[in-house]
């Protein structure tokens, strides 16, 4: 019914803004009138308790109406997934978990909708619905899709796929809590989801505290799903066939007393007795699915419910709102009012939220905290004479990488194509592959520190999520393939500059680059993954650093680990290159984005700057030739070439744990002066843009164009143009 003036009067003050209050539900003196939960009993200990199982429909009833009101409220938005979920959530909150994140982002309203009820929203200022409403959808407030920037929010969430990882990742470091993800039937389309928990789970067996939660509900975003035919039988044969022990599935269909036809219903128009039944079922359920995850046992609970169950759309239609579907909208108006609360019935869900766990989400998720970190002391550099035998750089790097992990035993190594591939077997020697099959011969043992699925989606998901929740990780890869791994990376790194805290930033060592893929073709050669970053760079806390030498990988890895709330890609070569640097050279390419590693005098300069190490070799072979025509050159190698935008050109100053350090024009000039300038880079061009941007001599660039089968690295860069002969013609023909 329509809230009257004396119904507003009486709400609490969190309900401005609620359109339609409700008639009290029949049984509500009796089981909802007295909150279950309180400050000292923050869980439902008997979830067939008939006052936990009322409070808990009624939870269910007002998530599904602050979805729907608040989506509305912009005629934006997508209720249609949640309120097919939120007995699920309803009773996981009750049982007193909220460390729950989501591999949907389209359930984003229903998130934050918990999040009101709990409290957690008021340390944004959103206090009331009016506030919520107005705060949804719009810049500095309740995103589309769940960010790092909202308070009790676990992590963020936008494609799919990437939920699990952080709730694995949360119970590989928080191993008496649980963390139940929400995914959706429509995304188990996926090819990764189950494959990752598979791996994970062989390699962690003890680490059980990871509940996925299955939304099953017949429709993907805008069609049926390609698991909707799927009998009961076989679904619970699915996950069990994926090492699943213990599958529970309720029902709805199971309590339907209205004749709904098809296999998935919707609850919401059972009688109130078989509301209430199927409430009861889905509260025990998820006790049963908790106790089992938390006592060893790989468990999933899954939960089968018509798609839109209880707001203004059933099936996919549901997924979202149109501009049509404003507050006035008929279909909005009568899933609001069916699903309207009296005052009494908000203040009881309100109390139990508030109390539910503890607290509010904000104060007692895990990632509301920082975690405490071992402290790494100082690093083992070792440095080689410039000059002196060629070294591997992967290779010095994980020396180090090794001495971190026996340091830090948290800290976690991911590579999907073998560390050996690499030049860093010395990561395995140091720290053991984590492996059911214990064998030295392949350095593999339980309970390494080394995890190394065939997806690179797993590698950089267990990573990024362990590093957005407090530890150190270094995700590494071949740079050819690394991008299947990029967007769970990239939305973690988002999260990260907006994100409330500080964490260790996510470390990648990408190696085998493009140039030392030449036998094995195109299909190795994909340095295009560098104009990703060169986009990222913009972001203002993504650092692609490109270290010439062994001397300046240590450096640059050093540096990475003191950081905070960044993306740091670090790119190497995994053959034996010159030491052209010393460690000082490296910090000081660090703080200024380039070293000068050579300077000849000429009647006229150009200047080299490259990006990479191996690279270098035909810009030194140039010099060589233009000094042999008189002509002066410089060798600048880019190390950092985020420090060589101006202050305006990337979002810095937006980013939680901001940097804003940049090279002034002096130090600019000084590094990259002369009568006209070649940018070079085995990768995409687009990296170069920071110095194309502010140079005003003739210039010009060569980079990677595309791929081919060689025999030498040699032959590759010929391939694309970038020779010592091509590089010595058209620097003279820029000079004129």
């Amino acid at each position: 019914m329509v809230a009257t003036p004396d119904i507003k009067t009486s709400a609490p003050d969190f309900c401005e803004g609620i359109q339609y209050f409700g008639e009290e539900l029949e049984g509500f003196e009796t089981y909802g009138r007295s909150p279950v939960l309180a400050a000292d009993k923050p869980a439902v200990t008997d979830p067939k308790d008939p006052a936990a199982v009322f409070q808990t429909l009624l939870a269910a009833d007002a998530l599904r109406y602050l979805t729907l009101q608040v989506t509305a409220s912009k005629a934006s938005g997508h209720p249609g997934g949640f309120a097919s979920s939120v007995e699920a959530y309803a009773s996981l909150f009750m049982l007193g978990h909220k460390n729950i994140p989501t591999e949907v982002g389209h359930h984003a309203p229903g998130f934050y909708s918990a999040m009101f009820l709990d409290r957690s929203l008021e340390d944004m200022g959103i206090r009331t619905v009016t506030q919520l409403r107005e705060r949804f959808r719009e810049k500095h407030g309740l995103l589309g899709h769940l960010s790092g920037f909202i308070p009790g929010i676990l992590a963020p969430a936008g494609p799919l796929g990437q939920g699990e990882h952080f709730a694995m990742a949360g119970a590989l470091l928080h191993r008496d809590k649980l963390f139940p993800f929400t995914m959706g039937d429509g995304g188990m389309g996926e090819p990764y989801p189950m494959s990752a928990m598979a791996h994970f789970h062989t390699a962690y067996p003890q680490v059980t505290n990871f509940l996925p939660v299955l939304v099953w509900n017949g429709f993907s975003q805008e069609h049926h799903s390609m698991v909707s035919t799927k009998t009961n039988e076989e679904m619970i044969a699915y996950w069990s066939g994926n090492g699943f022990e213990e599958v529970i599935l309720v029902n709805a269909k199971d309590f339907d007393d209205r004749g709904q036809t098809g296999e998935y219903v919707d609850s919401t128009i059972f009688s109130l007795k078989q509301r209430l039944a199927f409430t009861e079922a889905v509260l025990v359920a998820a006790d049963r699915a908790a106790k089992s995850a938390l006592g060893g046992k790989l468990t999933v609970l899954i939960v089968k419910q018509l798609k839109g169950a209880g707001v203004h759309a059933k099936g996919a239609k549901s997924h979202n709102l149109y501009a049509h579907h404003t507050l006035d909208n008929p279909d909005v108006v009568n899933g609001l009012q069916t699903r309207a609360l009296s005052p009494s019935a908000w203040q009881t869900v309100r109390s139990n939220y508030e109390h539910a766990a503890g607290g509010s989400a904000s104060k007692v998720a895990v990632t509301e905290s920082i975690l405490p970190l071992v402290d790494l002391g100082t690093l083992p550099l070792e440095e080689y004479a410039i000059g002196g035998d060629p070294k591997v750089s992967t290779t010095a790097m994980g020396q180090l990488v090794g001495y971190v992990g026996q340091t830090d035993k948290s800290f976690i190594v991911t590579n999907a194509d073998g560390n050996e591939a690499s030049g860093i077997a010395n990561i395995n020697q140091a720290l053991k592959i984590n492996h059911p099959t214990d064998d030295p011969l392949y350095n593999q043992t339980p309970g390494g520190q080394v995890y190394e699925p065939l997806s690179e989606d797993a590698c950089a998901g267990l990573a990024v999520g362990l590093s957005l929740l407090g530890s150190r990780t270094l995700w590494c890869s071949y740079e050819s393939f690394a991008i299947n791994g990029v967007p769970i990376w990239q939305t973690v790194t988002q999260a990260m500059a907006e994100l409330r805290r500080p964490t260790p930033s996510t470390i990648c060592l990408f190696t085998a680059g493009a140039l030392e893929q030449g036998r094995n073709g195109w299909t190795h050669q994909r340095p295009e993954i560098e104009a990703y970053f060169a986009a990222m760079m913009r972001n203002g806390n993504i650092f692609p650093l490109f270290p010439p030498d062994a001397n300046s990988i240590q450096v640059c890895y050093d540096w990475a680990l003191g950081t905070k709330n960044k993306g740091v890609v670090i790119t190497a070569s995994k053959s034996p290159l010159p030491i052209r640097t010393s460690f000082a050279d490296t910090r000081q390419a660090l703080q200024d984005g380039a070293v000068i590693l050579q300077e000849i005098a000429g009647n006229k300069t150009v200047v080299f700057a490259v990006i990479g190490d191996m690279t270098l070799l035909p810009a030194y072979e140039a010099a060589k030739q233009l000094q042999a025509q008189g002509i002066g050159s410089k060798i600048v190698s880019v190390v950092n070439p985020r420090r060589l935008y101006r202050l305006h050109d990337t979002a810095w100053d937006t980013c939680s744990e901001p940097d804003g350090d940049f090279l002034d024009d002096a130090g600019f000039t000084r590094l990259f002066s002369g009568d006209a300038l070649i940018g070079i880079t085995g990768g995409a061009s687009g990296m170069l843009e920071p110095i194309m941007l502010r140079a005003q001599q003739p210039r010009d660039t060569f980079a990677w164009k595309r791929g081919e089968t060689t025999a030498t690295a040699g032959q590759l860069m010929e391939f694309n143009g970038i020779t010592a002969d091509a590089l010595t013609k058209r620097a003279i023909a820029l000079i004129g």
